[in-house]
């Protein structure tokens, strides 16, 4: 067994995988590759945001197909072992797996980086044909078409993050370059190729007028219907797995609402909403709920997008921190496209890296793991201007609400007003959201912030659910060209704080002391005025 060539590295993670308690079967996967065995279409490179199980499913591809362990016993209880058809396929093949992010040891050059698949590859094909006396100096696909030739062997590939190169330190254009012409090299238009499936984040590479790997079948998240069951977790999947964690767990501390709140949102091409698969497995065995997903990649991850044209964007970043969706043109994102100066372009790239979600030509920000990394990157850089200035007086806001100072408050949102913002002009209360959802940021190291939730007979602007046990809650709703009087007199009218109190036969969200906060802005005065009761 070599370092690529039919390695036991796929079967012993896949086997890891299978064991852990929450587990989710998507063999079904398998059934999509199965038919395009030898055929012309036969080249699959699929595309996900980092953590959406790209690499759990490229280990079961070269655990199913891989002859180097037997691996009947490991799928035997999986969906794929329902068709005879497609088990008939189990270990039947040679497969060269390759995990595309490991470098060598104190690596500092793309030589080195390239020199270390190539070498270990040839040294494996002359290990397993040493009868055919391979130079092991020469360029790989040479050695794989003498082997077909003598030997009538086919092989297949199993590629993993293929666009890590992208983001190594030490990788020139010029290297990138390389690279591409090294895999079309490899794998372009060869026989030897039984199938190729490769993952990343990154959709391929498109030069002008090149075609370095146009060969390669290519399916995103955002735009692309097939196989996106295979990768995040469905409603349903999420639903198994929370009933084992009740079974499981001693002392439960997630609900499922928390799930779908926190780790939620992801949108397919088929319309459909997915979770976070790492983040659902990690908050379900830690039994706590928290940023698994992002911790690897702070706000400063999103800056990185917006740092070309930060006054194009701090608008809709405002808006989108608020609930809003922002319409955009996607574009494709190539790994060469490193200038993003457009919006379409800024927001087409964070759609890819899963910082947003796409939906009915628009872009949003899926779930409250996200939200959180938005308002770090909106309370901590100075240079998001009007924007950052708002959030930062969030804390004095929440503590005025608090205390029932509705002079501090007024006085807070005329400085929102008289900061100009470009696009926020007031003319309707979706605008004065933003605002007011900026000035109350703060709010959500401690509560749970729900806009136009379901409430009583309506929609309430504002629900701040808190998150610490006797912390006040607060019902917030505006009023344009209105008082703040009657903006607390439909909170009453409504009956919006039954929303706290949870739905018929449920627990009790919430008991203690209850806020009603009404504000009112008069377009013709530009006055604002606040108005605080405690509920009754």
């Amino acid at each position: 067994m070599g370092r690529f060539l039919n390695s036991k590295v796929p079967y012993a993670d896949y086997s890891e995988t299978v064991s852990e308690t929450y587990f989710v079967d998507k063999t079904t996967l398998l059934r999509e590759l199965i038919p395009a065995l030898g055929k012309k279409n036969r080249y699959f490179c699929i595309t996900r945001p980092r953590r959406f199980g790209k690499s759990v499913m490229a280990n079961m591809v070269g655990a199913f197909f891989g002859n180097a362990v037997d691996a009947r016993e490991l799928f035997a209880h999986l969906a794929i072992a329902e068709d005879e058809k497609h088990m008939a396929h189990l270990n039947r093949y040679d497969v060269i797996y390759i995990d595309l992010s490991e470098v060598p040891r104190d690596c500092t050059s793309y030589k080195q980086y390239i020199d270390r698949i190539q070498a270990g590859l040839n040294d494996d094909l002359a290990e397993a044909y040493p009868d055919l006396e391979i130079d092991v100096s020469g360029p790989t696909w040479d050695i794989l078409t003498e082997i077909f030739q003598k030997r009538e062997k086919k092989f297949i590939f199993v590629m993993d993050e293929w666009d890590a190169v992208f983001h190594m330190p030490f990788v020139s254009k010029g290297d990138k370059e390389a690279y591409l012409l090294f895999l079309r090299s490899l794998l372009k238009g060869k026989v030897y190729v039984r199938l190729a499936y490769m993952t990343g984040v990154l959709p391929i590479a498109k030069y002008s007028g090149g075609s370095e790997l146009n060969m390669f079948l290519e399916y995103d998240m955002a735009t692309k219907k097939k196989f996106s069951e295979h990768f995040g977790f469905s409603d349903q999947e999420v639903d198994r797995l929370f009933a084992i964690y009740e079974k499981e767990t001693k002392a439960p501390e997630i609900s499922r609402e928390d799930l779908r709140l926190w780790y939620d949102g992801y949108c397919t091409a088929k319309g459909e909403r997915l979770y976070n698969p790492r983040s659902v497995i990690c908050a379900l065995t830690d039994n706590e709920l928290s940023d698994y997903w992002t911790s690897s990649g702070p706000y400063d991850e999103i800056f990185y997008y917006i740092r070309n044209n930060v006054e194009a964007v701090r608008d809709d970043i405002a808006l989108m921190v608020s609930g809003e969706k922002i319409p955009i043109t996607l574009q494709g994102y190539a790994a060469t496209g490193l200038e993003l100066k457009t919006k379409d372009q800024i927001y087409s790239a964070m759609v890819v890296y899963g910082l947003l979600t796409y939906e009915d030509k628009a872009v949003f920000i899926p779930n409250k793991e996200l939200m959180g990394r938005f308002n770090e990157l909106l309370m901590d850089n100075d240079c998001l201007g009007y924007v950052h200035s708002l959030a930062k007086e969030s804390r004095r806001m929440l503590a005025a609400t608090l205390a029932k100072d509705t002079e501090t408050m007024a006085e807070i949102l005329k400085f929102a007003h008289d900061t100009e913002t470009p696009i926020l002009s007031y003319n309707n209360e979706i605008e004065l959201s933003a605002i007011v959802n900026l000035v109350y940021l703060a709010a959500r190291d401690r509560y749970r912030v729900e806009r136009e939730d379901k409430a009583g007979e309506g929609y309430v602007d504002f629900i701040f659910y808190p998150e610490i046990k006797g912390e006040t809650a607060i019902i917030l709703e505006l009023k344009v060209d209105d008082t703040p009087e009657a903006a607390i007199r439909q909170i009453k009218k409504r009956g919006y704080v039954l929303r706290l109190k949870g739905r018929s036969g449920e627990k009790p969200r919430y008991t203690g002391e209850t806020l009603f906060v009404g504000i009112g802005y008069d377009k013709k005065t530009k006055a604002h005025s606040c108005k605080v009761e405690v509920a009754s």
